[in-house]
């Protein structure tokens, strides 16, 4: 449900930004980004369907932590956009409102939290972390009225997120899962764009 923020202005935070077939920039080919912020200076957002290369043992390691939560260690990171690569982001489940929040933490209205300081992962490493991760490198982001216009030209369609599609839906079907909130099948998606 599209949440209007201002007279012209759509609110797209706390959804999911699914990516129409024949996306012409590959980075976000196939993509299913869950937007954390989205407001008059632009949108942020994570990839949840693009693993790379790295476990979350060896991302610890490499920030000198050790990773002891077998569920957790060998899960993938995610390619979670094309801006800043080098820094980590962990989405996960809201904290509880008695313990001490982190240190840099978005916390999405109605959604997840987006962490980006490094005492969440030593959380995740002493066992008092979140349950539920999902770890980026790298984020999504979009200039002011960018992604309105990206939207305008049917690169994107939008989808209230839903957290089991980003932790309990094996990643080769989150896309499907996706389009699957809009109720209908993703094989009637089509690359091309209808003109009245």
């Amino acid at each position: 449900m599209l949440r209007m923020a201002s007279a012209s202005r759509i609110d797209l935070t706390n959804q999911f930004l699914i990516a129409m077939p024949g996306m012409a920039d590959e980075a976000f080919e196939g993509s299913v980004v869950y937007l954390c912020e989205h407001n008059e200076k632009g949108a942020l957002g994570l990839v949840i369907n693009k693993p790379i290369d790295i476990k979350l043992r060896n991302l610890f390691e490499k920030v000198d932590l050790q990773l002891d939560r077998q569920e957790l260690a060998e899960q993938p990171v995610y390619f979670g956009g094309p801006v800043q690569t080098e820094r980590g982001f962990v989405l996960h489940e809201k904290r509880s409102s008695d313990t001490t929040p982190y240190n840099s933490t978005l916390s999405v209205p109605g959604g997840l939290d987006m962490t980006t300081s490094k005492d969440v992962l030593e959380a995740l490493a002493d066992g008092s972390g979140p349950a539920r991760v999902l770890v980026t490198l790298g984020y999504s982001g979009w200039q002011a009225g960018q992604l309105e216009d990206e939207l305008g030209r049917n690169g994107w369609l939008t989808v209230d997120a839903d957290p089991a599609v980003i932790f309990d839906t094996p990643i080769e079907q989150r896309y499907q899962r996706a389009v699957g909130l809009l109720g209908f099948d993703p094989r009637m998606l089509s690359a091309e764009a209808g003109h009245a």
